[in-house]
């Protein structure tokens, strides 16, 4: 039986292997710039797998990629800084992409730059949970692609806008390692946050549904701001939607 230091230490052995692959992908001109901050933020990044992903999950949040202020900064999923210090606990230095956007530049956990993704995305789950610890027993935060692309501009390019040769290509590499995720986590469900990671975990699912025991895959509305939706109020949205799927049960020792 796999220990939680082997639990974690093959998630991050995915992860590795993913990024690798992705690195190699030719991505265009459209995107000036590439960070991947499961290396250039490895210390924050092995912080929060090392102390959370310690074995399987009932509920995978699937979000998309690393947003600019939030896990591009610090390596943790809507990695808001206050919430990434102060509720999940997570220590470490971060370095510096290998090539950087002087518009995007990385501070780490120094950032002054609210995250509101993370700060709606961590702020809910604060209040419903009395500990970090209690939401991770159940439940883990994975990004479906690791990847964070800049324009010459600066502007994020999130990964469902990248010119479609190389989008096609990143899925590819970006379904198989969901697909080892959910097989190394066993979840009963897979949360998309917003409709891209919700659709990439349905393609994932169409194939290869079966062997991973078919977990029920559904959608939480993103936190984005970018997201009219989101702004006419996120929280209460949200709640619905996790209590329609139980895992406001789930978060209370209830399986969804």
């Amino acid at each position: 039986m796999a220990t939680c230091s082997d639990v974690a230490s093959e998630y991050l052995c995915i992860e590795r292997k993913q990024c690798e692959l992705l690195l190699g992908i030719p991505y265009g001109d459209k995107v000036s710039h590439v960070y991947s901050p499961v290396d250039y933020a490895r210390e924050t990044h092995e912080c929060f797998v090392r102390k959370y992903c310690t074995g399987a999950k009932t509920v995978i949040f699937l979000g998309m990629n690393p947003g600019p202020f939030g896990m591009a900064q610090n390596g943790v999923p809507f990695g808001d800084t206050e919430y990434v210090r102060n509720w999940l606990g997570i220590e470490g230095e971060v370095g510096k992409p290998a090539c950087e956007h002087p518009k995007r530049t990385i501070v780490g956990l120094n950032c002054p730059r609210k995250d509101v993704s993370g700060q709606r995305f961590w702020g809910l789950f604060s209040e419903l949970c009395p500990s970090a610890h209690a939401f991770f027993g159940p439940c883990f935060v994975h990004n479906y692609c690791p990847l964070v692309f800049l324009m010459p501009s600066g502007a994020n390019l999130t990964p469902n806008k990248l010119p479609a040769q190389a989008r096609s290509a990143m899925q590819a590499v970006c379904d198989d390692a969901l697909v080892a995720v959910l097989s190394l986590l066993r979840p009963k469900l897979v949360l998309g946050v917003g409709c891209y990671a919700r659709d990439r975990a349905s393609a994932v699912m169409r194939k290869v549904g079966d062997s991973l025991g078919s977990p029920t895959v559904a959608c939480l509305t993103h936190p984005s701001p970018a997201s009219p939706k989101a702004n006419r109020g996120w929280k209460a949205l949200a709640l619905a939607e996790l209590d329609s799927l139980g895992v406001l049960g789930c978060l209370g020792g209830q399986p969804p």
